[in-house]
């Protein structure tokens, strides 16, 4: 039986994990799982306390271990330390040795899509066998491929052999965001459904559920599920992040979001593009020059 299926001992711990709620699964009881799954829940409770910002005591508890997919979450918790050439090339080993180990591949191909090696990632994620963990995350890289059609694809296939899935939802839901239309309605419900009951909200499906009203035009809306979102985690970047999106749209100032940004994550991706198209911005205006007529 799969443990992540509705029947599964897992499937608790596993929806806590893809809600966003990180502290659930690290705190979840294990004591009377089954020997074979022991593994596994240690796995989602290492991922979330790497997720958590707990990157260090992660590496140090699977420091020395043999598990393939121990040996995985170490290169992950590099990664997350900022030892992205280590952590890739703890991934490259164990796709030589264990590609057909299903840790291996989602946590490999997580490590290697976030080190920019997307085809590799999608190589490795490619030998699953039924695994919804690696679809999502399929899903995920072409969707930032700018391939909709595949990540279509993907979630099509899927929702054929794990129709009530909380993965597939999701991942129609991600997929419905970029396609837009009355997709994005569909998506908002999918969000909504996660953010606002007491047993499945997290700051990240707030965070999902603000995303589809701005989609919608609700800018009131995303304001208060991105007030409940900084409400419960005052510094989490992507509710800073979309909270400065927000006020552009209303015409507001963002410019205290853009610095409370930089102070949370100096990295993130929406202040890296900022930079790049300022940048572009700079050099396409040098090639011009003011002139005064008389």
């Amino acid at each position: 039986m799969d443990p992540y299926s509705a029947e599964g001992e897992l499937i608790n711990i596993h929806n806590h994990f893809h809600q966003g709620q990180y502290q659930e699964v690290v705190d979840y009881g294990v004591s009377t799982l089954s020997s074979e799954n022991e593994l596994p829940a240690r796995v989602l409770q290492l991922r979330a306390r790497i997720a958590l910002g707990q990157a260090e005591d992660a590496l140090a508890d699977v420091t020395g271990e043999k598990e393939p997919e121990l040996q995985a979450i170490a290169a992950l918790a590099e990664q997350a330390l900022g030892n992205s050439d280590k952590a890739v090339g703890i991934i490259e080993k164990l796709a030589e040795s264990a590609a057909d180990n299903t840790t291996v591949q989602v946590v490999g191909g997580t490590v290697l899509q976030a080190a920019g090696k997307s085809e590799e990632a999608l190589a490795l994620l490619s030998q699953h066998q039924g695994s919804l963990d690696a679809v999502a995350l399929i899903v995920q890289i072409h969707l930032q491929q700018n391939r909709n059609d595949l990540a279509v694809k993907e979630v099509t296939a899927a929702r054929r052999w794990a129709q009530d899935s909380l993965l597939v939802n999701l991942a129609e839901s991600w997929v419905g965001l970029r396609l837009g239309g009355e997709k994005y309605q569909q998506a908002f419900y999918v969000f909504e459904e996660l953010a606002q009951a007491p047993a499945t909200s997290s700051v990240r499906s707030l965070v999902s559920q603000a995303v589809a009203e701005l989609h919608l035009g609700r800018t009131e809306e995303a304001q208060a599920a991105l007030d409940q979102a900084l409400k419960k985690e005052p510094k989490f970047a992507e509710a800073i992040a979309n909270l400065l999106v927000l006020n552009v749209i209303a015409g507001k100032d963002g410019a205290e979001q853009k610095t409370l940004l930089e102070a949370t994550d100096a990295q993130h991706p929406l202040l890296v593009d900022l930079a790049e198209k300022s940048d572009l911005f700079d050099k396409a205006a040098s090639k011009y020059s003011a002139k005064v007529s008389a």
